[in-house]
């Protein structure tokens, strides 16, 4: 019996009916259903992730209003945007928060909070175009620990620097575009040079962005993108090393310490509200 066309489990291009791998990306044709069976459910697995990140973000946006209302602004960029009260209560980072208030643990909340609607809207569309492709190549430990250390290096390398305050996903976003820089340059072959032109692209727009619009946290995005490189590289990507136990035992830190922080930030934000 001949054997169909069929789309590569890995980069989602078409495996000719003569083909016994994929020529883009050199994954073997899967035999059984088996495999097709055990990819879907790691699929489903990451896609459950993103959209327990994705939510998380919205509702400490929600919560920041709450707790500090609108910011008065006459910038279309900035609507219904969160005051910097609401801001700082709910977890903002940089020398401000960390210096005086000694909130060290608003490296990891900053990551869940966003200055405007469109701030939130941009930076959730770019997770989720982003984020299913470092868990294809990662597996959703490892994307995991990436969103979360890497956010945590960007906003590191940016209290570092001296920016007073600063929020938003992006910081971890660009630790997921740095893992994806780093698989792309040391896979090599025909689709790990067109994941390598792809990202950089993304960070050149990065740049020009930053340069163009006003508030832009460049030390951020530039302490993300190579907290991912460097996490990328300590990690390993699926094709090199499986995820094992040290890996799924890092995320659940991570995830723990997540929980903890943000439901530490909105229980102390209802707190000082309260008692004001």
């Amino acid at each position: 019996m001949s054997q169909r066309a069929m789309l590569c489990p890995r980069c989602r291009r078409l495996i000719g009916s003569s083909e016994s791998s994929c020529s883009w990306c050199g994954t073997p044709r899967p035999k059984g259903l088996w495999r097709i069976s055990a990819w879907t459910r790691g699929a489903l697995d990451g896609d459950w992730l993103v959209k327990a990140i994705i939510t998380a973000n919205i509702a400490f946006y929600l919560l920041s209003l709450l707790m500090g209302g609108l910011q008065p602004t006459g910038n279309p960029f900035s609507m219904l945007s969160p005051n910097q009260t609401g801001l700082m209560l709910m977890g903002a980072t940089g020398t401000i928060p960390i210096d005086r208030f000694g909130r060290l643990w608003s490296l990891v909340s900053a990551n869940y909070l966003h200055g405007g609607i469109l701030h939130i809207f941009f930076n959730l569309m770019a997770l989720r175009q982003i984020s299913p492709w470092v868990i294809q190549e990662y597996g959703s430990s490892r994307m995991f620990i990436i969103y979360t250390l890497g956010g945590v290096c960007g906003f590191w390398v940016s209290y570092i620097v001296g920016v007073p305050f600063t929020i938003g996903a992006s910081a971890a976003i660009c630790g997921l575009i740095g893992a994806l820089l780093y698989f792309g340059k040391s896979r090599g072959g025909t689709y790990g040079a067109a994941v390598y032109r792809e990202v950089s692209g993304w960070v050149v727009g990065l740049v020009l962005f930053g340069l163009v619009m006003p508030g832009i946290n460049n030390w951020g995005h530039g302490g993300g993108i190579l907290g991912g490189i460097v996490l990328g590289k300590l990690l390993g990507y699926g094709e090199r090393r499986r995820e094992n136990s040290f890996h799924h035992l890092l995320a659940l830190i991570c995830a723990v310490t997540t929980i903890a922080v943000l439901g530490w930030a909105a229980f102390t934000a209802v707190m000082i509200k309260g008692g004001s």
